[in-house]
């Protein structure tokens, strides 16, 4: 049986920790099918694009993990992609409450699908997109939040986007 996985998120930004959930899942599936999802409830930070863009590239030397974006229900998004399998990573209880009713609904949806859980490592456990988007607005430094090629990439929309702000004054 080939064993097909979707990690839905906004992934607003790549963190550590979603790399992390990812790394440990690729001895459980044989694809890893990494899903931007499209949240008209959230305003992004940084474009589809670009997050899809970050994703390819950390993973770009590991054929078992795929990026994309999509609409609508993760659960149709699975039956598009052929995925059995949603994962979902959890840091703290109330995390697996909120997820839980997601599992369950996705289930109610498409019964052959099952959400699989992975717990973060411990020092991953405050790394959260929202809070790194807050540290990120606030002139904080993420280092030690992101990837590399997110790390850099950030910085550099910063430094342009300064130097665009120094022209325009």
């Amino acid at each position: 049986m080939y064993r097909i996985c979707l990690f839905p998120g906004t992934f607003d930004p790549v963190t550590l920790g979603h790399v992390d959930i990812i790394d440990r899942s690729l001895n459980l599936f044989d694809k890893v099918i990494i899903g931007i999802g499209k949240n008209t409830s959230k305003i992004p930070m940084y474009s589809e694009e670009k997050r899809l863009e970050w994703l390819k590239e950390i993973y770009k030397n590991e054929p078992k993990v795929e990026a994309l974006v999509y609409e609508g229900l993760t659960a149709e998004c699975c039956k598009r992609v052929g995925a059995k399998f949603i994962l979902r990573g959890i840091r703290y209880v109330n995390d697996f409450e909120y997820e839980k009713a997601i599992a369950d609904m996705n289930r109610s949806l498409d019964s052959s699908i099952e959400t699989i859980f992975l717990t973060c490592l411990p020092k991953y456990t405050s790394v959260a997109s929202t809070l790194v988007r807050d540290v990120i607005r606030n002139g904080g430094d993420v280092s030690q939040f992101l990837p590399p090629v997110v790390r850099k990439s950030i910085k550099q929309m910063n430094i342009d986007h300064r130097q665009q702000t120094i022209q325009s004054t």
